[in-house]
């Protein structure tokens, strides 16, 4: 629904698993719109293909293997729209490498920000690395001041952010 409601022209997606959510960005894409999706786990890329298949979204779509702190510095587009859902203890990291490639009012919009309600425990030695990993991402969202943002308490948490 978002991708529908924002209808971008060229989408970053960090973390495809089964592509899902790459097939619910293109449903929004405009005409001749493009998703870059990156997943490190080369077993899931055939999977991943047969449901883009079956979505008929196979032509938006650029499926990218590999460590994505590798693949973002050579992706030359930006973009209107970034989707985060990887590995927890680098959304720091993408949040920062994809910033620059973001086009004025576009979105980074970053999943499990509630991470099974774990963040919000203040018992810190319940905390495990990737609890405090998105604690911390939280904390840089709302305090930078480059970007609007909420988070909504939906499912797992959703953080919307966006470039001022």
């Amino acid at each position: 629904m978002l991708s529908m409601m924002i209808k971008p022209k060229q989408v970053l997606e960090i973390g495809t698993y089964t592509g899902y959510s790459a097939i619910c960005l293109c449903k929004g894409l405009q005409d001749g719109g493009k998703l870059h999706t990156i997943d490190i786990n080369e077993e899931l890329e055939e999977m991943a293909k047969s449901y883009f298949d079956k979505a008929d979204v196979t032509d938006k779509i650029e499926f990218l293997i590999g460590n994505a702190i590798e693949i973002i510095p050579t992706i030359n587009e930006t973009f209107d729209l970034v989707y985060i859902d990887a590995d927890k203890e680098n959304y720091i990291k993408y949040f920062d490498m994809t910033y620059d490639k973001l086009k004025t009012g576009g979105y980074i919009i970053s999943d499990n920000v509630l991470w099974s309600g774990k963040v919000l425990d203040k018992n810190k030695d319940n905390w495990d690395a990737d609890t405090i990993a998105i604690r911390e991402f939280n904390e840089k969202v709302q305090n930078d001041d480059r970007i609007e943002n909420v988070l909504f308490p939906v499912r797992d948490g959703l953080m919307i952010a966006r470039k001022k």
